[in-house]
């Protein structure tokens, strides 16, 4: 998931293209011999400068690039990732509706669909289109102090170059959806207002404590869809493509709700819970985590919403490692991201080192996302 430049030579994309075809004909034994298939890679390579996937190629090469993940836990499942094929659309607006329709199908009343949809890709004589969002479903942070920030600081860069260029805002409150950011191809960004149909919410209540909790508000929503990565096969570069599994319930407990420059809620949820604050050695902060974990956890599963726990899903990627590793396939994983941000010791995955394998089949961020999804230079 390193920062990457999208120019490659064309003895690289053949490299990476040779790779990846013998990769799903060796995968995918019904396919039969690469060989064909290789030299009419080749001969559209040195024809057009690129060349098209299958749509068989397309679904398997999603696939492995998910499986090839080193900061996803959640890949025990790869290989059931339903792929959206929308290569032929380029305008803003067509892909801002196919967006909001991934949104619909991933959640599926609830239980969540692990989906990708897939869009142009990047061409020699012109860029593919790009999402600016981080992820399909952002909330908007306001604030015209910088400490004080009412809904997600981290998003209120792009809040503000949003209001900056047009958008009225929402209701002001901290959970105000975020237009998406589309740039189509040979266009200029455009905004497109968050359907609220396409966005399935979960109010958060305290298993033990639902009407001291019951007038924040407290809500996230169920489908994590990052949108700001680009999809890699075999030298062919698809700068939107959003993809979403399932939350972690540690995801949005411990760190989107609790992280300091995101809605910091740990000192309030402390005092919800009386808890002293005064010394850290009282360990409060540790103790509102887990509760806002429990919290997360307890109300997904009441509102019958897709969500894994840390415990849980650390036990699924070993038997991922197992299952790869039967394979003959080595897996590549980055500690950090791989080991959960509460309660690490306790998981089986801490126990372990990992190797942080590059693949050329892959989720990457290309250069100037990160600065895309802070609105930076929206015109």
């Amino acid at each position: 998931m390193e920062i990457l430049q999208q120019n490659a030579s064309a003895a690289q994309v053949w490299e990476e293209a040779e790779e990846f075809i013998r990769l799903f004909h060796r995968e995918n034994p019904e396919a039969g011999d690469p060989r064909a298939r290789l030299a009419e890679v080749r001969a559209e390579l040195a024809d057009t400068g690129t060349y098209r996937h299958t749509p068989r190629e397309l679904v398997h090469g999603a696939r492995v690039a998910w499986r090839n993940s080193n900061r996803c836990i959640g890949r025990l499942y790869w290989n059931s990732l339903r792929v959206r094929d929308r290569r032929t659309l380029t305008e803003a607006e067509d892909i801002a509706d196919e967006c909001f329709a991934h949104l619909r199908e991933a959640t599926n009343g609830g239980r969540v669909r692990p989906t990708i949809t897939v869009f142009a890709p990047d061409a020699p004589d012109r860029p593919g289109p790009l999402i600016w969002n981080e992820q399909l479903v952002r909330y908007a942070g306001y604030g015209d102090h910088h400490s004080i920030t009412v809904g997600d600081a981290r998003n209120a860069p792009l809040t503000e170059a949003l209001l900056r260029h047009g958008w009225a805002g929402g209701a002001g409150t901290p959970f105000d959806l975020l237009p998406l950011v589309v740039q189509g191809v040979d266009d200029k960004p455009r905004w497109f207002d968050t359907p609220v149909d396409a966005v399935l919410e979960v109010p958060i209540r305290h298993p033990d404590r639902r009407d001291d909790w019951g007038d924040w508000d407290l809500r996230w929503h169920a489908v994590p869809a990052i949108s700001n990565m680009c999809l890699e096969i075999g030298g062919v570069h698809y700068p939107a493509a959003p993809f979403n599994g399932w939350y972690m319930g540690t995801e949005i407990g411990a760190r989107n709700l609790a992280d300091t420059d995101r809605y910091n809620l740990l000192p309030a949820v402390a005092r919800r819970l009386g808890l002293a604050t005064t010394s850290d050695r009282s360990l409060w902060k540790d103790r509102a985590l887990v509760e806002l974990n429990r919290a997360v956890l307890h109300s997904f599963d009441e509102a019958g919403v897709t969500i894994a726990d840390h415990h849980t899903e650390s036990r699924r990627f070993l038997s991922h490692l197992e299952r790869e590793e039967s394979k003959g396939r080595e897996v590549g994983a980055d500690w950090s991201w791989i080991v959960p941000p509460i309660s690490g010791a306790a998981t089986p995955v801490f126990h372990r080192t990992y190797e942080d394998r590059p693949s050329a089949t892959a989720y990457v961020h290309h250069a100037g996302a990160q600065e895309r999804a802070r609105g930076e230079d929206l015109v």
